[in-house]
């Protein structure tokens, strides 16, 4: 019976206080204490490529861009680009295997290239360029 009665106070409880608060504006200064009048957008999400195409090196021994999201996690006991990518598993998951140059002679992998991140980078479609580019192919 108290359960009940407790649980019937939470329910009036809830749908008592539960409307929405009244809304009131807010004036907003920015560090130079000037009124900020304009609210800019959002930033665009990435695009990545599609699945199944490779991303087009742009010289020679550059490592493979990474065409997803490439925050993926990486701790000295797991490391999430292996959960696809391993030898083992990448035939499976239909992902691209960590090539050979990361794999001891018995064929593991080599803890040197561990931090896949440090070389190997994600590439999305940006909306601006960021900085110009004047590397030639």
């Amino acid at each position: 019976m108290k359960t009940l009665l407790s649980v019937a106070t939470l329910v009036l409880g809830l749908t008592t206080f539960g409307g929405q608060a009244e809304t009131t504006s807010v004036e907003v200064n920015s560090l130079r204490q000037a009124e900020v009048t304009t609210a800019l957008a959002a930033d665009a999400m990435p695009t990545y490529p599609t699945k199944g195409k490779a991303i087009e090196r742009t010289f020679i021994h550059q490592p493979p861009l990474i065409p997803h999201k490439d925050s993926y996690s990486i701790t000295t006991k797991k490391n999430g680009c292996l959960t696809c990518h391993s030898t083992e598993k990448a035939a499976k998951m239909k992902a691209t295997a960590v090539d050979k140059s990361h794999l001891e002679s018995d064929g593991k992998f080599n803890n040197e290239y561990y931090f896949c991140v440090q070389c190997h980078v994600a590439q999305a479609a940006n909306k601006d360029t960021i900085v110009d580019n004047t590397h030639s192919k």
